[in-house]
């Protein structure tokens, strides 16, 4: 899934803005659902949670976007282990640190 976001221009960043605005509708959606419905703050905070639950979706997906993307950077620098799974002999390696 991560890929397909990928390929159809979807980055990382969108999402994480997407996850903040969402934020801004929730406050926005139960202002407005508490001054203009008559039913009441029991309907302006289901609206409030509804719209709020979309942020944290739109977070998982920014961090998985990221991580997808960071994982093809290094494949074009010929980097065939992301650094967390790298050995220590092979961090040191990379960063030109001798062993002793």
């Amino acid at each position: 899934m991560l890929k397909k976001l990928h390929d159809l221009g979807i980055k990382s960043e969108y999402a994480y803005i997407a996850g903040i605005v969402s934020i801004g509708l929730a406050a926005a959606s139960w202002l407005v659902s508490n001054r203009k419905e008559r039913a009441g703050v029991d309907r302006a905070d289901r609206w409030g949670i509804f719209v709020g639950e979309w942020a944290p979706t739109f977070i998982a997906l920014g961090n998985g976007l990221r991580s997808y993307e960071l994982q093809e950077e290094l494949q074009e620098e010929g980097v065939t282990k992301i650094p967390q799974q790298a050995t220590e002999e092979e961090r040191r390696e990379r960063a030109g640190v001798s062993s002793s």
